[in-house]
This record gives structure tokens, C-alpha cells and sequence, in this order.
């Protein structure tokens, strides 16, 4: 899995709800104003620490959200700052909490899985959508 150590490792979640009122699935995604792009909660590992802690950890940073993780969804792999980069990613349904904006993300939206796919950033982050939609359906 390591390529003697140069790999970043991160890990995060596809973000779901029951949207309110009509029980519609939405999905959440963050804007970070230092990259300006949308994309799902994400970050990296702390030494030591396990992926499913950390997509965790980072949801309640990244969203103010509580989440129970579900089934362990697609790795993306890709390269950033000349270094590979492997971000595991969960299913996760919001459970409880309040997103207040900070330096590392300005912005949360709920948005249905068709206009997630449409506002994502990154083209290797919508087929986390698809994933997450599988797996739901399958559950």
C-alpha cells in the first residue's frame, strides 16, 4: 500500500441525509476557499490513526455533523502536490450537529445526489455519488 512512505494518506465520507420534509436523500458537500472547490469531507490521517477514525474525525470538523458510518465506499487515488494521495471513503449518515464556517471550509450545501454530482469540483469525486447510491439500495 506504501510507496516507502511518500504515500498521503486521508480518508473521508460521502455525507447523507433524509432531506427534511420530504425524505429525499441529500448529500453534503463542503467548499474550501483555499482550493475553491466543492467536494466531499475529507483529510488526512493523524499518525497512528485508523482510516474509518479519521473520515470521522473529519466530517465533524469539515460539517459540524455527527455521522454513523456505513459501508466502506470506492479509494480514489490521484496525485497531489507531486506526491500520491489515497483517500478511503465510507457511506456516512448525518445524525446530528450544526456546521459553523471556519478557515479550512466556508461553506456546506445539502444537495440532492444529481446536482452533488453537477456542483462536485474534481471529476474522480462523482462516482463516490453513484457508489453511495449503490450501496444505500443495497442495504
Amino acid at each position: 500500500m506504501s510507496n516507502n512512505g511518500t504515500v498521503i494518506l486521508a480518508a473521508g465520507c460521502v455525507l447523507w441525509r433524509r432531506a427534511p420534509g420530504t425524505g429525499g436523500l441529500e448529500i453534503a458537500l463542503v467548499h474550501r476557499p483555499k482550493y475553491d472547490d466543492w467536494s466531499h469531507p475529507k483529510g488526512k490521517l493523524k499518525r497512528g490513526e485508523e482510516a474509518h477514525a479519521a473520515a470521522v474525525r473529519e466530517v465533524a470538523e469539515e460539517t459540524g455533523m455527527d455521522c454513523r458510518l456505513g459501508t466502506e465506499l470506492t479509494t480514489v487515488y490521484y496525485e497531489a502536490n507531486g506526491r500520491p494521495k489515497e483517500v478511503r471513503y465510507w457511506a456516512a449518515e448525518a445524525s446530528d450537529g450544526a456546521f459553523v464556517a471556519n478557515d479550512e471550509v466556508d461553506r456546506l450545501v445539502w444537495l440532492s445526489p444529481a446536482e452533488a454530482r453537477d456542483r462536485l469540483t474534481q471529476d474522480r469525486d462523482r462516482p463516490l455519488v453513484d457508489a453511495l447510491m449503490d450501496a444505500l439500495h443495497t442495504a
